[in-house]
């Protein structure tokens, strides 16, 4: 009982919706809505979480107390109208946040960038060289040497 207080501590806490619910009352509740969808999996004790516009962190906390067996058993997800097994709910608590996956969409689209201006700057860098070097050539030609 403790850990489930724990766990509904920390749902609260990210605004998350977790209730016990009857199996009946679900049933019933969910007829013309996406949630008949997971109509089959209303058996045994249910609880019911709800988050609207990020599902990552609750991913992320009922997979903390997921992995103390005796606490619950992620029976089904539904994310954005689709049904989802255990396991796609659980990899969501190893996805980064996020703001690191947005930091590496966005270094992945500079990186490209970033090298090309690296080539032009070393090429431009050379050119000078490369003049002074034949401006030398054409002076030992010129010298008769």
């Amino acid at each position: 009982m403790e850990q489930l207080n724990q766990l509904r501590r920390r749902l609260r806490e990210e605004k998350i919706s977790y209730h016990v619910v009857k199996n009946t009352l679900m049933k019933l509740a969910s007829k013309g809505t996406e949630l008949e969808k997971l109509r089959d999996y209303f058996e045994g004790p249910t609880g019911d979480c709800h988050l609207l516009w990020r599902p990552y962190p609750l991913g992320k906390d009922l997979s903390r107390v997921h992995k103390i067996p005796t606490c619950l058993e992620i029976k089904v997800g539904l994310i954005q109208g689709k049904v989802t097994t255990p396991q796609e709910v659980k990899s969501l608590a190893t996805m980064p946040s996020r703001e690191v996956l947005m930091a590496q969409v966005l270094g992945g689209i500079q990186m490209p960038g970033g090298q090309l201006a690296g080539v032009i700057q070393n090429a431009l860098q050379q050119v000078p060289g490369v003049i002074q070097a034949r401006v030398d050539q054409l002076a030992k030609i010129e010298s008769g040497e």
